[in-house]
Order: C-alpha cells, then structure tokens, then sequence
C-alpha cells in the first residue's frame, strides 16, 4: 500500500505520524511510504532520517496525488481540502462533533475517515490515551503559569508558601486527562478536588493518592458548590465520537473567584465551557468576565518530541493492520479498527458522532 505522511500544518503543530522508526518498519513490511518534506523536523527528526528509513521525500501535491492512505495527527484543514480525493483513506484524531464543515466533506469527497480518538478497545481508548496523559500532565502547569497577574489571573503561587495557602484545583472528570491532571496539581501542592459521574474510578483515585485528593460527583450541584473558590479548574470529560458535555454555563462564572482559570482540554470536541473557544499555543488564553481561559486544542503539539513518540507507539501497529490487510478487510476483521471508522461510503457511521450532528447525513 502507498501510505502518506503529509507535514502537519495546524498552527504551532510539530509532531509528526509516523517517526523514521516507523517508516522503517512499514517499508521493510513492502510498503510505500511518501513524507513530506520537513514533516518530522519539528519533532526532532531531519529529512535524512526518513531516507535512511526507506521513505520517499516526496512533495505535499504528489503525496496526496499519489498516496491510498493518508497518516496525520490532526484533523484536515480546509487548505487540505482540495488535496483529498475520492476513494482515500484518512488516519488522524479527527473530533468531527464539533466540526461539521469537515464531516460533510468528507462524506461528499467519499473518504473513508477513522478517528483515533474513536478506536475502542475493550472499553479503552489507547489511540487517545498517550495525549490524554500529556495534555493531563501538562493542564496544572498551564494552569499555574496563566494565575500569575500578568496573565490576568489572580496573581496566586499554586504551590502555596510557608503560612500562605495553595491554590485550589477542581478536576472534572476522572479519565486519563483527569488522573494525570490530579496527579501533577496534587504533586505541586495544590489542593485538588475531581469529580466524575462514575464511583469506580473515583474509588481508585483514592487508592492511588492515599486519599490525597478529595472525590465527588460529577453533578451539578457539585459543580456549583465547589467552583466557588476553585483558582483553577480543568474540564476533562470525553464521550468518544460526540460532543463534550456542557458543565459549567456561562452564569456559573459568575459565581467564580475573580482571576480564576479554566483550562479546557475538552476544547477539540467542542469544550465543556460555554465560554469555550479554541486558541493556539502562541496565543493561548483569553478573559471572559474575569476569568482566564486556556483552551488550546492541540495542547501535546508543545512537546512535539515526546508526544510523537507516545502517539505512534500506540498508533502503528493500526497503521500495520490497514496497510496489510487492505482498507475493507481491516475494517472487516478487526472489530478494534472498526470502532475508529467515522465516515465511509458517504455516510456517517459512529453512532455517537450521528446522534451529535443529528443523523447519518447532516445538512
């Protein structure tokens, strides 16, 4: 198969979908591997690399003239649009709740679209999990760094000091991104609170932390109670394929501490704050009635170096499976594979991402 590595161009995005270990394996496998020139520089790995790898250093117009499966890491941009053709295979996180230009293309342009964020295994998530844990790791110091004055927060050490308090974290949602995120705020010395709609996983928090972080649920009247003297609050709630669960209205704002912030890592499936819009990691936050706003949507693209190298540890042995096996028989014999097809034939095909944009062809 021709597989295609095009060179992201997302603003402020480095990582790269496949590094030059991997291109090896896919040549040495007999596959055809075209990369754009410069798409893993930013990740720390030169042109070079991926000739010695077995690749073809190919341009952006005749990797997608020529490639049957194109291999990214985020979702296509409108620029790209035109580069896509009919009967290609596409390979990414794609997060087409929100975005519902790019899910009519690509059911008009008749691409078979898997999402990395959608492939399910056994109740996990494993495609997203290794950016969950970075942008979990990172969110309490994007946090930190936008509560200084500077940045229009409150002007608060998160770490405390000797006879002073340390901020407050309020987590909701205890997934992967919630874990990492309790994790790196507990450590620093913030007093941290999750909330998650399922006790289990709460329970386990618990464990983990020797009962370090207080628990609750993810309800409501939580969501109120505690938002109240939160100086930071992370949304980390996920429905695989739809859109993010709205959890804090704008009026809920209101009730906010003055230079508070939120950091939205929900932001690429539409944010769990109405306030939410997405930014960039050059101009990563904004300020609605007083409260700061981190919602970057590509927040592991800052790492490019180690989020390449999680996300495609992860990422290809799948990217193996659809060259192999071929596009319909992957789909047909891997039920893991299966779970990540978005588009196909015209028509939307996860369940969760039809009933957010309202049936199988949205107008």
């Amino acid at each position: 198969m021709i597989i295609g590595v095009p060179k992201e161009i997302k603003r402020e995005e480095y990582r790269v979908a496949v590094t030059p270990a991997g291109a090896a394996e896919l040549v040495t496998a007999g596959h055809e591997l075209l990369v754009e020139n410069g798409s893993g520089c930013g990740s720390g790995f030169p042109d070079d690399s991926y000739r010695q790898s077995g690749a073809a250093l190919v341009t952006r117009e005749e990797l997608f003239r020529r490639a049957e499966l194109i291999v990214k890491v985020k979702e296509p941009l409108p620029e790209e649009f035109g580069l896509l053709r009919q009967g290609q295979t596409l390979f990414t996180y794609l997060h087409l709740a929100p975005n519902r230009e790019l899910t009519i293309f690509l059911m008009e342009r008749r691409i078979t679209a898997l999402a990395y964020e959608t492939l399910d295994v056994r109740g996990s998530l494993p495609l997203l999990a290794p950016m969950s844990e970075v942008a979990g790791l990172m969110a309490p110091l994007a946090a930190a760094w936008c509560l200084q004055k500077i940045r229009g927060g409150a002007g608060l050490l998160p770490t405390g000091a000797v006879g002073v308090r340390p901020a407050k974290a309020l987590i909701l949602g205890a997934g992967s991104v919630g874990y990492h995120a309790a994790r790196v705020a507990l450590n620093i010395g913030m007093e941290t609170v999750v909330l998650n709609r399922g006790i289990e996983r709460l329970r386990q928090i618990d464990e983990l932390t020797g009962g370090r972080v207080r628990t609750g649920m993810l309800v409501s009247e939580n969501i109120r109670a505690e938002i109240r003297d939160a100086d930071v609050i992370i949304t980390a709630v996920l429905i695989p394929g739809a859109r993010a669960p709205l959890l804090i209205p704008r009026e809920m704002l209101a009730v906010m501490k003055k230079g508070a912030v939120i950091v939205d890592v929900a932001v690429d499936q539409g944010g769990c704050a109405a306030t939410t819009r997405p930014t960039t990691h050059d101009d990563p936050t904004y300020i609605v009635d007083d409260i700061v706003h981190y919602a970057v949507a590509n927040m592991p693209g800052a790492y490019p170096r180690t989020s390449t190298l999680a996300l495609t540890n992860a990422t290809l042995p799948y990217v193996r499976m659809l060259a192999d096996l071929g596009i319909e028989r992957a789909i047909a014999e891997k039920p893991d594979l299966a779970t990540a097809v978005n588009v196909r034939d015209g028509r939307i095909v996860h369940p969760s991402l039809a009933a957010s944009l309202g049936g199988n062809r949205p107008t």
